[in-house]
């Protein structure tokens, strides 16, 4: 039984849980509001969001026995603020439908995961170091406002790290949420515990927004979400096979789409909370911290949009703090990972550089153009490496001049 009530597995669940909603649940919002969204069907769609991010974050965790962790795509919520203008929302559910057919065709005929197959593990690496170092230099930044709530969280950190090393992470959000609540930085009374209704929404599959929508939302979700939530579980040495984790998020896409649900992917940077050391010391036991994250997911899908509350209760600075502190020992592996080997050294220093910059696109965020320049930097690298071991093999081919003595 405590196997399966391991503090450290229940504290990066709820960790993970509050990051990811804290840190986008804003741009869930307006995305909905785009469409003209009533309040009963803001509500629907955070059922959606919620009932399908726990079901496939339990069941591929246990089905696999990886951290498996899914989530919403943040980047396809701001594509669809400005999308979604002049949409209905029957129009911007039929545009949800067709690009999770998309992602489900993807993974099904195994293109996704044939393509993960070409990405160099250490490329892989720089790209979650870009994607998660913006979370470390906020835990410092958050001092600036709240340098004693930070400060307090960031010594507990230290000092667990010396005497409670299994659960730093839950001492400093502890310790962060106690001095809170004595300075009158939590604000609980916005909480209303009313479960939601799921309402049906009827597509209509108006070409003009499958266009214009659904296939940018299937480009972004796949680039911007997939590909780095995938390179996380590859960088944490997680060879979980990838065309049925894409399959199934986005047929959970197709089942709760006319809720609301808009577009399941896998994780990354909530995801790296739970496969990190805190979450569990052994690898093989951190995919239990991705099913505690699944049951909050469902608790906050039950409670739909009012669960919002529950996290808009705590400070920014303590979420970006306990955040911060939650990614520091993954930041850390990953540039280890991406800068080990001397000869792909400038092309993770490339994809790192590019990927944390915040470069955008097309429409397509930064992560997946960190990957695109480090792999180009890559193989160019693997050219002259390829030429120069060809040059000087023939050099040792060349015959020698041999000495000659006078008869």
């Amino acid at each position: 039984m405590g196997n399966y009530f391991k503090i450290s597995h229940i504290s990066s669940g709820f960790i993970a849980v509050l990051v990811g909603y804290s840190s986008s649940v804003a741009i869930v919002f307006q995305a909905a509001n785009a469409a003209g969204a009533t309040p009963a069907e803001l509500a629907s769609w955070m059922w959606a969001l919620g009932i399908g991010m726990g079901a496939s974050c339990i069941g591929l965790s246990l089905r696999y026995r990886s951290p498996v962790l899914t989530a919403w795509s943040t980047p396809g919520a701001a594509l669809l603020v400005t999308g979604l203008s002049g949409l209905n929302m029957s129009q911007a559910i039929g545009a949800f439908l067709f690009a999770s057919l998309l992602i489900t065709i993807c993974g099904v005929t195994g293109w996704f995961q044939r393509i993960m197959q070409y990405i160099p593990r250490h490329i892989a690496a720089a790209m979650l170091a870009g994607i998660l170092v913006r979370f470390g230099m906020e835990l410092f930044t958050a001092m600036q406002s709240q340098w004693v709530l930070v400060g307090l969280m960031f010594a507990a950190f230290l000092l667990g790290r010396a005497w409670l090393p299994r659960y730093t992470v839950p001492l400093a959000l502890a310790v962060g949420a106690a001095y809170a609540g004595m300075r009158g930085l939590l604000h609980l009374e916005v909480l209303n515990w009313t479960p939601a209704k799921p309402l049906l929404m009827m597509p209509d599959f108006s070409l003009s927004a499958l266009v214009g929508v659904g296939i940018p939302l299937f480009i972004v979700t796949m680039t911007s979400q997939n590909v780095p939530g995938l390179a996380v579980l590859r960088a944490n040495g997680y060879e979980t096979p990838a065309s049925p984790l894409i399959s199934w998020t986005g047929f959970t896409g197709l089942l709760l789409g006319p809720f609301g649900g808009y577009s399941f992917n896998l994780a990354a940077i909530t995801a790296a909370i739970c496969m990190s050391k805190d979450a569990d010391p052994d690898p093989r036991k951190r995919y239990m911290a991705s099913v505690w994250a699944g049951a909050f997911y469902l608790t906050t899908g039950w409670f739909g949009a009012t669960v919002v509350g529950l996290f808009t209760a705590f400070p920014a600075e303590l979420v970006a703090a306990i955040a911060g502190l939650a990614l520091l020992g993954t930041i850390g592996a990953s540039l280890a990972g991406a800068l080990a080997d001397e000869t792909g050294r400038e092309a993770a220093l490339v994809t790192f550089l590019s990927t944390a910059s915040g470069l955008s696109f097309l429409g397509i965020g930064s992560a997946f153009w960190g990957l695109v320049l480090g792999i180009a930097v890559h193989l160019l690298g693997a050219g002259k490496r390829a030429r120069a071991r060809h040059a000087a093999a023939g050099a040792n081919l060349e015959p020698r001049p041999t000495a000659t003595t006078n008869g």
